[in-house]
């Protein structure tokens, strides 16, 4: 592999999960005055825009065309950007102060949810590495999610298992999103992220629309959309369209398994933010963050080391 594309490619990974590290502290506040869905179509609609417009620059009106794939372009986008967006920031705002540290933890185990969704799909099943990562990282979850008192999910916790279930959901949603850019190796990036994004976008109208007609949400103010103006920025931009082509992109250079393990710093990222900020993170988060991370290192290094 030519070195100069694999750093290049190793450079557009960085970015990208360096910037989804980083939405899960800047939606804590904005999640206390926007809801997640509204600011799903906020985001997703101008993300949605963009690409459009880079395609239609850069590959012309044609690249607009699914090719007879429009029910599957239509399902991915769906799960990625009506899915995961609902799910994950769902979670994030029933777990409150810790919705922040969980939901990036959940990101990070992403790979090992690709081990999964591989055994249901085509019958490939997760060797005994692969399987202790799991139970590792799954201890790893529950005491970040409980800060070391396991006993919580039962008193009084059911907002937190609910928020976590929730998150873990979205998190399948994005891996399913990302195992689907295979069935297209001959559209470019650009092209895949923009029509996944545009169709996905309009399940998030109807589902809002609906939710919004029986007056299950409610449209935000001005005055509201304005206050989160800084959060919509950089979720648009750099959580956005830089972070998802980023990482497209990364993934092609470098290959999906090598680029999987930069899921790592997601929440390593997030936990930096967080105590920069102010959040007090106890022996017992940072304890379950470590053995998370240190789950994922050693089923890639594995499997890497048995290809």
């Amino acid at each position: 592999m030519n070195k100069q594309k694999y750093a290049l490619g190793l450079v557009f990974c960085i970015i990208a999960v360096l910037s989804w590290g980083g939405m899960f502290p800047v939606m804590k506040p904005a999640l206390k005055i926007v809801d997640p869905f509204y600011f799903t179509l906020f985001r997703y609609g101008a993300v949605a825009i963009i690409f459009a417009i880079l395609l239609l620059i850069f590959e012309g009106k044609k690249s607009f065309s699914t090719e007879n794939n429009l029910l599957k372009i239509w399902i991915l986008g769906s799960f990625a950007f009506a899915g995961f967006s609902f799910l994950v920031f769902l979670g994030q705002k029933l777990a409150a102060e810790s919705g922040a540290m969980i939901a990036s933890v959940m990101m990070a185990i992403q790979p090992l949810l690709a081990l999964l969704l591989n055994w249901f799909r085509k019958g490939i099943k997760p060797n005994k590495v692969s399987f202790f990562s799991m139970i590792i990282a799954a201890i790893g979850v529950v005491l970040v999610m409980t800060k070391g008192k396991p006993s919580s999910l039962f008193q009084g916790g059911s907002d937190m298992l609910l928020a976590t279930i929730l998150i873990l959901l979205g998190a399948l949603c994005w891996v399913i999103y990302t195992s689907g850019s295979s069935g297209f190796p001959n559209w470019s990036i650009l092209r895949y992220s923009t029509l996944t994004t545009i169709y996905g976008m309009l399940t998030v109208i109807v589902i809002l629309f609906i939710a919004t007609i029986f007056g299950w949400l409610q449209i935000p103010s001005v005055e509201n959309i304005s206050s989160i103006s800084g959060a919509l920025t950089y979720m648009i931009t750099l959580a956005g369209v830089i972070a998802v082509f980023s990482w497209n992109m990364g993934s092609r250079l470098i290959k999906p398994l090598n680029a999987i393990l930069f899921m790592n710093l997601v929440p390593i990222t997030a936990f930096s933010i967080s105590v920069w900020n102010g959040y007090k993170i106890n022996s017992f988060e940072m304890m379950g963050c470590f053995l998370t991370i240190l789950a994922l290192v050693i089923n890639n290094l594995y499997i890497r080391k048995n290809r």
